[in-house]
């Protein structure tokens, strides 16, 4: 998209208005950022629950007799043994072994196999990517196919120790979201409070904050009364930089920052999602080669020691050496303190090592740790 491009809105845009939502560009897209503020946003997603417009996210229905078999080949996990109402996360690679995206696979097939169907979920500013890379790879799958319903669709997170209660209370069914293991699924009616009626609504319990929570996927048409049936439950209204603070205190990675089709999950530190014993998988070949030479950096969590707050691109030092650059960071109100991530050199990637970063001239000390930074309670 050239700069001067009108944005895309999502189907939610009046609501975040009404809200009075600071919007900003993102992706493409005129997002919230914030309503009442980043912390404020933050700590109700910690304490209570908010809800989150990701709408702008890119959904996918890959289906067709062979579906599961075509995604076999480019996804870094396998989605044969993948039942009906699961999902799993995981990469599409280059050839090189670089991440193209970072995605969300849900197995839609009925129980019984046919009508074979996945829903995909791939960030906004790679669905361009990822659909082009699909169609790419599509030949010789003559019965499977790809239909892209970002722009006829609204997807919403409800996220948080709450989320539970709360999306319980709005849906009617025989089963409640609440009874989903994480990474589960299911469709429900959920009942709008603006004339009570019964809307169909795909949920998933997934999340992209580290807490509990669910994910909506509804008609876009039914967005807006969806949100306010949602806010009315009871959640706060959130914007992207309460999403971005609290994805990164649970170490979650960013596509575009924390990894790119230059690093792979490897380097990333996110092997556990690529499975190297399933069918060959595009990708792998260099994951493999990587694992046989080893890998000369490595995504590292740091945690500052002194006041200051790490951002993109700030250089890492060892001994007065450039070892590195953030790829993210921000300040932690659940720790009360500087976090951040960034690639290092690998022989600096030890936890419990002691580094500097440059913060616009000034050094700060800051040591090497696990993560994810927070935990939620159990």
């Amino acid at each position: 998209m050239s700069p001067d491009s009108p944005l895309s809105r999502t189907a939610l845009y009046p609501n975040h208005i009404a809200a009075i939502g600071r919007m900003v560009p993102f992706a493409g897209w005129d997002m919230p950022v914030q309503y009442e503020g980043v912390l404020a946003e933050a700590k109700a997603v910690r304490t209570a629950v908010g809800i989150f417009d990701v709408s702008h996210m890119g959904r996918l229905y890959i289906d067709g007799a062979g579906s599961g078999g075509f995604l076999e080949k480019l996804l870094t996990f396998s989605v044969k043994n993948l039942k009906p109402g699961r999902a799993r996360y995981g990469f599409l690679l280059t050839k090189e072994g670089g991440v193209i995206d970072d995605t969300v696979v849900y197995q839609q097939s009925a129980e019984d196999g046919s009508n074979e169907r996945y829903l995909l979920i791939c960030n906004a500013a790679n669905r361009e990517a990822v659909t082009a890379w699909i169609e790419q790879h599509l030949k010789g799958f003559p019965a499977v196919s790809m239909t892209d319903f970002t722009v006829e669709s609204v997807m919403m997170a409800v996220q948080g120790p709450a989320s539970a209660a709360l999306v319980d209370t709005l849906c009617v069914g025989k089963e409640n979201p609440s009874s989903l293991r994480p990474f589960g699924s299911m469709s429900q009616a959920v009942k709008l409070e603006a004339d009570a009626s019964l809307v169909e609504v795909f949920i998933g319990r997934t999340g992209y904050t580290g807490e509990d929570g669910f994910e909506f996927v509804a008609d876009a048409d039914h967005g807006p009364a969806l949100w306010d049936a949602i806010v009315e439950a009871g959640a706060t209204a959130c914007g992207l930089g309460a999403r971005d603070v609290l994805r990164l205190e649970a170490g979650l990675r960013l596509h575009g920052s924390d990894m790119d089709n230059t690093k792979s999950p490897l380097e990333a530190g996110l092997d556990r999602f690529v499975n190297m014993d399933k069918e060959s998988f595009i990708g792998q070949d260099a994951l493999n080669a990587q694992i046989s030479n080893g890998i000369s950096q490595k995504l590292v969590g740091f945690r500052l020691t002194e006041p200051g707050i790490p951002r993109h691109e700030y250089s890492l030092f060892k001994d007065g050496k450039q070892i590195g650059e953030v790829t993210s960071g921000t300040y932690s109100p659940s720790l009360d303190t500087g976090i951040g991530m960034g690639y290092v050199f690998s022989e600096h990637s030890a936890l419990g090592n002691h580094i500097q970063i440059d913060l616009r001239g000034r050094p700060v000390e800051a040591e090497i740790v696990e993560m994810p930074f927070y935990h939620r309670p159990k």
